[in-house]
This record gives C-alpha cells, structure tokens and sequence, in this order.
C-alpha cells in the first residue's frame, strides 16, 4: 500500500473491497495499519454523531505542546485573514496559569462547543457529561490524564482570546474569552468531586460568535484522531474547506506552515513531519480529496464528513434560537 496520496485512495477501497480484517494483510507499517483501523472504525459508523467547533479554529490553531508563551498567536485563511490571538490569565500570584494546548485543550472545547450550541444555552454542564465525553474519545481522565484535563480546563477558562478577520480594507475584531464564569476546585484531595464545577458559563462574545460559525465535525474520526493534536487540526480544517469549494484549489507548504507549523523551526521539517498527521486525517475522512505535491496540497471539491440531513439514530439535534 503506497505512501503517497495514491495509498490514501487505497485505504477506502481496500476496506469497500476486502473488509476490516482483509484489508489489513496490505498493510506494511504502523502508520499504514492506523490509517486501516481509523477509516474502518469511521466507515462502519452509521449512525453519524455530531460534535461542533468555532469554525475560526479550522484557520488557526492552538499550540500543540505547552510553551512559556504567554501571548500566543497563529494566522490562516487562504490568504492569512484571520488570527488568532490568545493571552494566558493570571492567578491572584500574578503567575501565567499557560496557553490552553495539545489535544485535550481541543477536545475541551470540542464537548463545551457542542454541548453550548445543542441546548442553545451559554451554560454547560460538566463534571459527568464531560467524563462521558472523554470516554467516548477513548480518555480516561484519571491518574496523568485527570491531572492534564484539569490543568487544561483551567487555562481554558482563564485566558483572553480575540479572533481578528480581515475584511477587505476592513478588520473585524471579536474580543472576549472562551469561559466567562468559572469555579476551581483547589488542591489535589477532591473528595470524589469533579475537576470541573458543576457547570460553566460560556463568554457571551464567543457564544454567539459560536452559533454564527458552528464547524460540524463526525465524532468518530474525532476519536480516532483524539491523542493527535496535529491530524485534528488538519481534520477541522479539511472539513471546513473543501465542501465549500467551486474549483480544484492549491494550498501551498508557506500557507500550511504558517497555519499548522507551531513546533517547527524550519518549513522543511514542518512538510516532513506533517506528512503522517496529513494520512491520518484523511484516512478518517472518506470524502476527502486531496494531492499532495512538490509545492503543497490541492484541494478537490468534497462532500461535508457530516451529511446535512442526518439519520434518525444520530443524537445531535442542532437548536437555533
């Protein structure tokens, strides 16, 4: 099974062809065997469960790794139109409490996004819903991981975040936080209470600026991708980009540097390391197509991972006000 985009066709039709476990006697690495095990558990999912995401995150991006940064900015868009500007908050010690970052900090915001736009409510419920969540993406937030969700959740619920979109001469500014109200159980003895409070009240600015541009995403190839920052990230932006466009489009290595390369010093180990997240994107969205090239990717039209009607057995219902 190739490793270019030729193999990546490959990953679908061997499993339409021989199935899960025949298809498997073609794969020759890890990578390829992940990509074989990711697409099939996306592919035998019927009933197409939906999660949602501010769709500014789909042009820009969180750190994957924590940084001593306490101002942390990306740019993305097609042409760098918009940025993404996050300051740390502060606790009564004046010490930055840290960039939100890596894959729990996105799947946070994956649940607390959907969760929001679902009820049509600023206030979610944690605590048990948020477990639930977690599990269903394959973490148990116990031991490391329950010391990291709580660790996130805070820098979530502190930082400033301002998203800027420029507009033709003009640039849209949207300022506020992801969480407005927020309560932190101090101390490591929880006594069998959550990480999280009760409940959390999203930023008003960012609640509504969320219903405006909610990014539907298909929670399984979520949960594939789920200990892989970097292949999210490249999920939600494939998502967000090529069902919307008209013509075959090319992106090129600078502008997904730019976008995605937090980490690397150079753009010619970003196009390397990139390489395998880029497989494991697109091995969990079926729909895709997508070239890769000597100077970047083109992007083909292609139908949404999450179809606009969805089956009677999915339990998303999206609620407007």
């Amino acid at each position: 099974m190739a490793h270019e985009e030729e193999g990546l066709a490959q990953v679908h039709q061997l499993l339409l062809d021989y199935g899960a476990d025949g298809a498997k006697v073609f794969a020759g690495t890890k990578l390829e065997r992940q990509c074989l095990d990711a697409a099939a558990a996306v592919m035998s999912d019927e009933r197409f469960e939906m999660n949602l995401l501010h769709s500014g995150f789909a042009l820009t991006a969180l750190p994957h790794r924590n940084t001593k940064e306490v101002i942390w900015q990306r740019t993305g868009g097609a042409s760098g139109e918009v940025t993404l500007h996050v300051e740390s908050g502060y606790g009564t010690d004046k010490q930055p409490y840290g960039i939100p970052y890596g894959s729990i900090a996105r799947l946070i915001l994956i649940h607390l996004s959907t969760e929001a736009v679902r009820n049509n409510s600023r206030v979610v419920e944690l605590g048990s819903s948020m477990r639930a969540f977690l599990k269903r993406m394959g973490v148990t937030p116990g031991g490391k991981t329950f010391t990291l969700v709580r660790d996130q959740s805070r820098r979530i619920s502190m930082c400033r975040l301002t998203f800027f979109n420029k507009r033709g001469r003009d640039t849209l500014v949207n300022k506020g936080s992801f969480v407005k109200n927020a309560v932190f159980v101090d101390g490591n003895d929880l006594d069998g209470r959550d990480p999280f409070q009760d409940t959390v009240e999203l930023d008003d600015a960012f609640f509504e600026s969320l219903k405006e541009h909610p990014l539907p995403l298909r929670e399984s190839a979520i949960k594939q991708l789920a200990g892989k920052s970097t292949a999210l990230d490249l999920y939600v932006f494939l998502s967000y980009r090529l069902h919307v466009l008209p013509r075959a489009t090319p992106v090129s290595w600078k502008s997904l540097y730019q976008q995605f390369g937090a980490g690397c010093s150079t753009q010619k180990a970003f196009v390397s390391n990139i390489k395998d997240p880029l497989t494991l994107a697109l091995a969990v969205y079926p729909e895709a197509k997508v070239e890769v090239q000597e100077q970047g990717l083109i992007l083909h039209p292609s139908d949404s991972p999450v179809p606009k009607t969805l089956p009677r057995s999915a339990n998303f219902r999206l609620v407007t006000s």
